[in-house]
C-alpha cells in the first residue's frame, strides 16, 4: 500500500454511509459521493483487480461532482431531490440513452449497482472462514449483483480475474482498523448502514420505475 492509501481506514469510510440519511431518511449526496471516494481508495489500494469497478465509478463520480457544483446544484442535495427534479423536467432517459446520457438518475443507479456488489462481498469476508476463498466471495458477490448487467465477455474476463485476489487475511489487514478479527467486528457494526442507504435508494428507485434505465 502506498502513501497515498497510508491513511486510509475502511471504517470511517463505512461510518460515512450512516451519515447520508437524514432524519427523513434522504440520501444526502455529498455524503453518498464521499463515502464512494473512500471505498475506491480501498480497492485502489488491492491492486489493478478491480480496476473494472473503480474506473468506471470514479468516472460516475464525476459527472455527480458536476452536477453538484452546476447551476442546478440544489436540486442535486439528496438522491430524492435529484429523481423528482429529472423526473419532472424529463432530463432522464427511460427506455433508450438520447438526450440525456449522463443523467443523474442514471449515473447515480450504477453507482447503486457496483454498491450492492461491494456490499455482499463486504458481508462475505465479514462471515466467512478464516481459510475462505476470496475469489469465491467476490464472484458469488459479483454474480448476484453487478453480472446481470455486463455482456458475458467482461463477465469471463472478471470472473477470471477474481483468481488472482489476496487472501481473506490480506483483505482485512488492508482495511487499516488493526487485526482481522477488529476488522470483523468492525464491518458487523458498520455494514448496516450501507445496506440502509442501499435499501433506501433501491425502493425510491423502484416507486419511479428507474431501475432498468438503459
Amino acid at each position: 500500500m502506498d502513501g497515498l492509501e497510508s491513511d486510509f481506514n475502511l471504517r470511517v469510510v463505512l461510518v460515512s454511509f450512516k451519515q447520508c440519511l437524514n432524519e427523513k431518511e434522504e440520501v444526502l449526496l455529498d455524503h453518498y459521493l464521499a463515502g464512494w471516494r473512500g471505498l475506491v481508495r480501498f480497492l485502489n489500494s488491492l491492486g489493478a483487480v478491480f480496476s473494472f469497478v473503480s474506473k468506471d465509478v470514479t468516472a460516475k463520480l464525476q459527472v455527480m461532482e458536476r452536477l453538484r457544483g452546476g447551476p442546478q446544484r440544489e436540486h442535486y442535495s439528496s438522491l430524492q431531490a435529484m429523481v423528482a427534479y429529472e423526473v419532472g423536467h424529463q432530463l432522464v432517459d427511460l427506455t433508450r440513452r438520447s438526450r440525456h446520457p449522463d443523467s443523474g438518475c442514471r449515473t447515480v443507479l450504477r453507482l447503486h449497482r457496483a454498491l450492492r456488489w461491494l456490499q455482499l462481498f463486504l458481508e462475505g469476508l465479514r462471515t466467512s472462514p478464516e481459510d475462505a476463498r476470496t475469489a469465491v466471495l467476490c464472484t458469488d458477490s459479483y454474480n448476484a449483483s453487478l453480472a446481470a448487467y455486463h455482456p458475458w465477455i467482461i463477465r469471463r474476463a472478471v470472473t477470471v480475474a477474481f483468481c488472482t485476489l489476496p487472501t481473506r487475511k490480506v483483505f482485512l489487514e488492508a482495511m487499516n482498523v488493526g487485526s482481522p478479527q477488529q476488522a470483523v467486528e468492525m464491518l458487523g457494526e458498520a455494514l448496516p448502514f450501507i445496506e440502509r442507504v442501499y435499501s433506501v435508494s433501491q425502493e425510491l428507485y423502484a416507486k419511479h420505475s428507474l431501475l432498468d434505465l438503459p
